[in-house]
């Protein structure tokens, strides 16, 4: 109670200082409009939310398969288990947007939530149902606990396919309600719906797996019911566009400002998307981002729990409240990005972007330099240095996402055909999560056990996991360097462009 508290003070200040800020010059809306806009965008963003709970949990689920006994001997997900049904989920997520990204621009961003919440419900009940066999031995349990990897695999990358819906649908959605000189702003209510889906995702999901009564069905099936709940409320509650909500809609001065004429078909989008080099640009950032972002959030906690012998890392204040402080961490980059790139760049996102792969460099730099140091002793409890490290990473990484992916989309893409430029973003983030997934399955140690049941061998030696704190900062330099080449990029409607 006592994290979820804090969370709720912080989101409070959060709102505070956006609520206080000047209004925007060029962008006057009434009360009327702000109110329900905030209508729209929050059943989204909870559903977005509760996307990330089912999308993440197979982590979770990690720490209690890691446990079970496979058919052949071993931990039935180890390390390169789980990298492997973690890369087969994110590259079909990656390779979604060839399809949803058109769909969402033909039939809405609205359809498009509906039908990724929906989908993500039933991959997420029906891993849930094939846990509940392995753990009582139920119909097919011979079947599921033999090929684990397969099941698992097919039943995860079915589950992205329709997670792949939901950044496209919340953008899409959101297009038509911010103008561009507001969307920083709006960056950093993606960033806070992001972070809350990781918070919800990581530290309830430990909960519920710890829970007798839930375990790691739980783990499934909860995100499962309350995206079934968000499905009936995003029905009900959220259009496409101010007019659908009977108001007038208005000029948001992105790439489609001025564009009048019909929506174009689909390839003659993609051809202009990728022939665009700024969007290819931040493309290539974000596929960078996708690796960094989930290096730590995946791996720090695997880190501390298998070198514990060695650094006595688990169990410390970060550990057990890793989702609050991810939450965190991504809270404050977002608003951070947000807030400077409307006030002080005016409204251009590529020096935020380079300046917050600043910090993701120099914080890579330091895990490098750290990521051995053993647990420091504070009296009433112990502090991670590793940790901290990991923490500020993610604080910048996920301040880069939003910027580019939840905001950067919209003004280059424009509002008529965000669907498919969201779409190939966030492919490259995902792409880029995948090679870091399946990079991971190779570089890192794979786990040994004794007669006992006791971890040993090479995962325990801190040395033998040096290839994590390598990787990022090779990723790094590349993110930085692609950063800087969109500093000065602004989108330009046709009027301007006349």
């Amino acid at each position: 109670m006592g994290e979820v508290i804090a969370i709720f003070i912080l989101l409070a200040v959060v709102a505070f200082v956006i609520a206080r800020l000047p209004s925007v010059e060029d962008v006057n809306h009434s009360d009327a409009f702000k109110r329900r806009r905030v209508m729209n965008w929050l059943p989204l963003g909870l559903t977005y939310a509760f996307l990330y709970m089912g999308r993440y949990n197979l982590k979770i689920s990690k720490f209690a398969f890691e446990e079970m006994q496979a058919v052949g001997g071993g931990a039935l997900m180890g390390n390169a288990d789980f990298g492997n049904i973690f890369t087969v989920g994110v590259w079909v997520y990656g390779s979604s947007f060839l399809l949803n990204g058109p769909l969402t621009d033909r039939f809405g961003g609205k359809l498009a939530i509906l039908t990724g919440a929906a989908g993500a419900a039933i991959a997420n009940a029906l891993m849930g149902l094939c846990a509940w066999s392995l753990l009582n031995q139920g119909p097919g349990y011979l079947t599921i606990a033999e090929n684990f990897v397969t099941v698992f695999s097919v039943l995860y990358g079915m589950n992205m396919y329709f997670q792949s819906f939901g950044a496209v649908a919340i953008v899409k959605c959101n297009a038509p309600w911010f103008h561009v000189r507001e969307r920083g702003v709006f960056g950093a209510i993606f960033g806070i719906l992001i972070s809350l889906g990781i918070y919800f995702a990581f530290d309830i999901g430990y909960k519920i797996v710890k829970t007798e009564s839930l375990g790691v069905i739980g783990v499934f099936m909860v995100p499962a019911v309350l995206l079934v709940a968000m499905w009936v409320v995003d029905f009900f509650v959220v259009e496409n566009t101010p007019g659908n909500a009977g108001l007038e809609d208005f000029d948001t001065a992105d790439a489609s400002s001025g564009d009048d004429g019909p929506q174009l078909g689909p390839l003659a989008v993609f051809k202009k998307m990728l022939t665009n080099p700024v969007i290819i640009t931040i493309a290539l950032v974000e596929f960078c981002s996708g690796f960094i972002r989930q290096a730590p959030m995946q791996w720090y906690r695997t880190f501390a729990k298998q070198t514990d012998a060695a650094l006595h890392l688990k169990g410390d204040f970060i550990y057990d409240h890793w989702g609050m402080w991810l939450c965190c961490a991504g809270i404050m980059g977002g608003v951070l990005a947000g807030v400077i790139s409307d006030r002080v760049f005016n409204s251009r996102r590529g020096p935020v972007a380079a300046i917050l792969y600043g910090g993701v460099l120099i914080g890579s730099i330091a895990l490098l330099a750290l990521y051995k140091t053993p647990a420091i002793d504070l009296g009433i409890t112990t502090l991670s240095i590793p940790g901290v490290i990991a923490i500020l990473i993610s604080m910048c990484v996920i301040g880069v996402h939003g910027m580019l992916s939840g905001t950067a989309s919209m003004d280059f893409g424009g509002k008529k055909n965000v669907g498919i430029a969201v779409g190939i973003i966030d492919g490259f983030v995902y792409l880029g999560t995948g090679v870091m997934s399946l990079t991971y399955a190779n570089i890192l140690p794979q786990e040994e056990f004794d007669a006992s049941g006791a971890l040993i061998g090479a995962v325990t030696e801190p040395s033998n996991w040096v290839g994590w704190p390598v990787s990022m900062i090779i990723v790094a330099i590349g993110g930085l360097l692609l950063a800087t080449r969109v500093w000065n990029a602004k989108p330009k409607g046709k009027a301007a462009a006349h």
